[in-house]
């Protein structure tokens, strides 16, 4: 019988939306004691479900960017300064989060359980601990658990055996591909390791090297999370997509708007979190993914998503000038009968070209050349085709390019 973590995991879905919309009202009256997301939500009044928060303009990472740059670290988006958290992290941009002392601040813990770690386990944690919030994350969550962690970080590979096999750890959390170097480094020791569960992010788990490890008896599942965000969805034993986390909202949007597509469509991850120190409100991840149907099988409940599909910010330069998502779904809005477009960049000869898909029931291309010039900034090559004929992968504008 599955053990969860909490009762939340397996709530009707009117119980989580009775929550939601008692949840919601209180994370966006936080956010507004911020002032960079009041100034943000200035113009928006309560919202106590998913539609009215589908309403709310989406926070990217360029704007997170820019706002740190304006009022360091943390751009005020947090309701309380710097000082006042256990950490400050920095992140590739630089980026800076905070970080709280709160058990389980970013949430892992529900992934870990999921992974079956608990008390009497030794977590091999394999996250940067060097800037980078990763390995605090993930030890914050085998705290929650009541699991043990070697704070082993990457690198001296040789020591990290050793300490593996002294110490006799049992679950392994990192990138995908460290632990095969760790195993391989093991094998030309000759040592062999108490390894049995991988708990898993920050890079594509393939296949192949899940099946490896099974191979080993270790049996790995991975999460996804960010440093913004915490963890916002996780495999279980069914490993049939990602459980969403109880204390964020996803919603799946079109590529370069903020409007919900519908489920099953690829679109971009937008990402409410609850949490009250650093409340986030729609933060567009770049990350693409879909909605899956139905509960999972382990018997959570909660909305599943397909894991990483690639990324949303699609940008790309045709004939030196840059074209945008943001761009293609002006044009798109901009006539109803359009049901979706698709920019494709290729090449004839040394020129670029550039084309233009178009879901519509009209037969003349020629209607749409004005608003393509006047959405694009230049002309393109237009071709009509039938409504819910162009690909289901969340891309807006292709690259066929030949760059090597």
């Amino acid at each position: 019988m599955t053990q969860y973590f909490d009762a939340a995991e397996t709530r009707t879905n009117d119980a989580r939306d009775a929550d939601l919309a008692r949840a919601l009202p209180a994370a966006l009256a936080r956010a507004r004691c911020a002032p960079g997301m009041a100034a943000h939500l200035a113009s928006f009044g309560e919202v106590v479900d998913r539609a009215g928060l589908a309403a709310l303009p989406v926070l990217r990472k360029s704007d997170l960017g820019a706002a740190q740059k304006a009022e360091p670290p943390f751009g005020g988006l947090t309701p309380a300064p710097a000082h006042s958290f256990g950490y400050v992290f920095q992140s590739p941009g630089p980026i800076y989060e905070p970080g709280g002392l709160a058990l389980d601040w970013w949430r892992m813990g529900r992934f870990l359980h999921a992974c079956g770690v608990g008390p009497g386990d030794i977590v091999h944690n394999c996250f940067a601990y060097h800037l980078t919030p990763a390995g605090m994350m993930f030890e914050s969550g085998a705290r929650a658990v009541g699991a043990a962690v070697l704070p082993a970080g990457t690198g001296q590979t040789e020591l990290q055996v050793r300490a593996a096999v002294d110490i006799g750890t049992t679950v392994y959390s990192g990138t995908p591909d460290y632990l095969k170097v760790i195993l391989d480094r093991a094998d030309s020791m000759g040592e062999r390791l108490a390894i049995t569960r991988a708990a898993v992010g920050g890079g594509a788990l393939f296949p192949s090297l899940r099946q490896e490890y099974a191979a080993r008896g270790i049996a790995t599942l991975q999460c996804y999370a960010t440093a913004d965000l915490g963890n916002i969805a996780y495999e279980s034993p069914a490993m049939e997509g990602m459980i969403v986390d109880e204390g964020v909202i996803v919603e799946i949007v079109r590529p370069g708007t903020g409007n919900p597509v519908p489920d099953g469509e690829v679109g971009e991850v937008v990402v409410t979190t609850l949490n009250p120190d650093y409340p986030l409100i729609r933060f567009a991840t770049g990350d693409l993914s879909a909605v899956l149907p139905g509960p999972s099988p382990c018997g959570r409940t909660n909305m599943r998503i397909k894991g990483w599909m690639g990324r949303a910010d699609q940008t790309t330069k045709i004939k030196g000038m840059f074209v945008r998502p943001e761009q293609v779904a002006g044009l798109v809005a901009a006539h109803p009968e359009i049901a979706r477009a698709r920019v494709i960049a290729s090449r004839e000869g040394e020129m670029d070209v550039m084309t233009v898909r178009l879901e519509s029931p009209a037969a003349d291309p020629a209607r749409y050349q004005g608003a393509v010039v006047a959405a694009l900034k230049m002309k393109a090559i237009i071709e009509i085709v039938p409504p819910g004929s162009l690909p289901n992968d969340g891309k807006v504008i292709e690259d066929l390019r030949k760059y090597d």
